[in-house]
């Protein structure tokens, strides 16, 4: 496992502590229950609360002795939470983990209009490393929105690695290739990661390196000539991508696409809408499925409806209740199916 160089950093929590406050009894008591599976399974990343009390519209995350805590805004008029809430959970926090403010990360939540993009907020370049299911990722709570390791696709990424094994791999809208570098521990010969940010796949390259693994110079073959093994990082736009893959003759055994709910980068030709976009993007995935090839496709939607009629002679399962990990239990985090031209 590659987590033995590094310190789990699951603090034992103390039984004498004040029982007072509603939420610190509620963390004390999700992180005991959590800590138990992480030491078991070589995880120091995961959710220890989640919205559960109306008065805490809180989600915090545990970062390897770090703690993001992010705060779901009311209504827009809002710019920060209440300086209370902010001072109870901070004292909740530190009391529980002996931790100090400084290691406690504050982020707003706000649901935005289609057209807004989520920019840089900083510049500390302050990266760490987690262990999930012992695989290293590189993590940043100062300068994005998003810490580089979506947590609620744990057991994706799990299912993802446990078939990934003498398989080709292709990963579209990668971010930083944590389920890639999951297939490629557990024994892909073949992955391909595609994203259309240059910090993301430069994030996504140094997660491979700190798990040592090789990534491939990348370079376009021509149809005729296809990579044997390794790990190749393309900086695409995906929908560009897919055309021109397709056209290629590519195939793969494993296709996850794992898309944004909106995006509007300046990059792109026109706005990405998932609900949209959907039908093109698996279409396209079921044109590069090698022979049993099985595609994940998910969605952070709360709203997406899904349409099986448009994938004629596709066996398409739900598979949600498998994939939302234990620490998000209480939520409707994402939705995910399996896709595929044969029994799956």
């Amino acid at each position: 496992m590659q987590s033995d160089e590094i310190e789990l950093s699951l603090p034992i929590i103390a039984d004498s502590e004040d029982k007072t406050s509603p939420l610190k009894n509620r963390i004390r008591k999700n992180y005991r229950h959590l800590r138990k599976w992480a030491k078991r399974t070589e995880t120091n990343c995961f959710r220890i609360y989640d919205r559960e009390i109306p008065h805490y519209p809180l989600a915090i995350d545990y970062y390897a002795g770090r703690l993001c805590v992010q705060h779901f805004l009311r209504t827009r008029d809002m710019d920060e939470p209440p300086a209370e809430l902010v001072a109870e959970t901070n004292d909740a926090l530190c009391s529980i983990f002996a931790s100090t403010p400084e290691l406690i990360h504050w982020r707003n939540r706000i649901k935005r209009e289609k057209t807004q993009q989520y920019e840089k907020s900083g510049a500390f370049n302050e990266f760490f490393t987690v262990v999930e299911y012992g695989v290293k990722f590189k993590i940043n709570l100062l300068d994005y929105l998003d810490t580089g390791l979506f947590l609620d696709h744990r057991e994706t990424r799990k299912m993802v690695a446990s078939i990934a094994a003498g398989k080709r791999v292709l990963n579209l809208f990668a971010y930083t290739c944590s389920f890639s570098v999951h297939a490629a521990l557990a024994g892909a010969v073949f992955t391909k990661s595609v994203d259309m940010s240059n910090t993301y796949t430069d994030w996504g390259r140094d997660n491979f390196l700190l798990n040592s693994l090789v990534v491939l110079p990348h370079h376009n073959p021509p149809p005729n000539q296809r990579f044997e093994g390794g790990n190749v990082i393309v900086r695409a736009d995906c929908l560009k991508f897919l055309i021109d893959e397709v056209i290629s003759g590519a195939k793969y055994d494993i296709i996850i696409i794992d898309p944004p709910t909106i995006s509007r980068s300046k990059k792109m030709d026109r706005m990405f809408d998932v609900q949209e976009d959907y039908i093109f993007l698996i279409n396209k995935g079921l044109a590069l499925l090698a022979d049993q090839g099985v595609i994940f496709f998910s969605t952070n939607s709360l709203k997406f409806s899904f349409d099986p009629s448009n994938f004629p002679g596709a066996v398409i399962t739900e598979i949600s209740h498998k994939t939302i990990p234990l620490d998000f239990s209480k939520s409707r985090i994402h939705r995910c199916w399996k896709i595929a031209y044969t029994k799956i």
